[in-house]
């Protein structure tokens, strides 16, 4: 563990930026549901036909990776508002947003989002799931995901975690390259635009899933 609020930063920088990498992948292969219930359940045969210690491996370094990055992230936070005096008269100006303001908050909501969500689609204990098995006998990922969007509330849940994640991507893509030192005065207005050009297709990619389900758009 690093002991230094740069080192910190750095596996904060990194451990984020995998975490990016994995919600691309994720949407990508969430977008098969777009084919339709033999396109989702297909997708989700094949990552189930992997072995076994492959997927065991996989998730314990994206657990490692997650918990690292949240655990350095509340000793940061922590560390900032110790290190910085109140009681002034006047606030110093600086470029905040909403977004860089709440990144704490934002992180917390994701995780307690991130284990609802293991809860609800991977463990599948959460109530109101529909549980049965498609023609060929294999488990219907398709009828699950399309139960859990049907309803206002399933939707809406995810709709606003992935609100959360967008103002949490957007501020957090530009901190990767500023933790790097790859930024500068010139490409800092480059650099927030892909920021929010990432975050944005993100949320517009995550939402249109339950939002085509619940308007009745996407169907099996």
């Amino acid at each position: 563990m690093f002991s230094t609020s740069i080192g910190r930063k750095i596996v904060m920088a990194v451990t984020g930026c995998c975490m990016l990498l994995f919600s691309i992948v994720h949407l990508l292969g969430n977008s098969s549901i777009f084919a339709g219930a033999a396109g989702l359940n297909s997708y989700a045969q094949h990552l189930h036909s992997l072995p076994l210690p492959i997927i065991m491996a996989f998730r314990a370094v994206m657990l490692a990776v997650f918990v690292v990055h949240v655990l350095y992230g509340i000793q940061l936070t922590i560390e900032n508002r110790t290190a910085t005096p109140t009681g002034y008269a006047v606030k110093a100006q600086r470029k905040t947003t909403f977004a860089s303001e709440n990144m704490i908050w934002t992180g917390l909501l994701l995780f307690v989002f991130i284990v609802f969500h293991l809860l609800h689609f991977t463990f599948r204990v959460t109530p109101g799931l529909t549980l049965t098995s498609d023609a060929a006998g294999h488990f219907n990922v398709f009828a699950m995901v399309a139960s859990s969007f049907s309803t206002f509330a399933g939707a809406g849940i995810y709709v606003a975690a992935m609100v959360v994640l967008f103002l949490h991507l957007y501020h957090g893509i530009q901190s990767f390259f500023q933790t790097m030192g790859w930024n500068c005065d010139c490409s800092q207005p480059a650099i927030t635009k892909l920021g929010m050009v990432v975050a944005l297709i993100l949320l517009f990619g995550y939402v249109s899933i339950p939002l085509s389900i619940f308007f009745g758009i996407l169907k099996g």
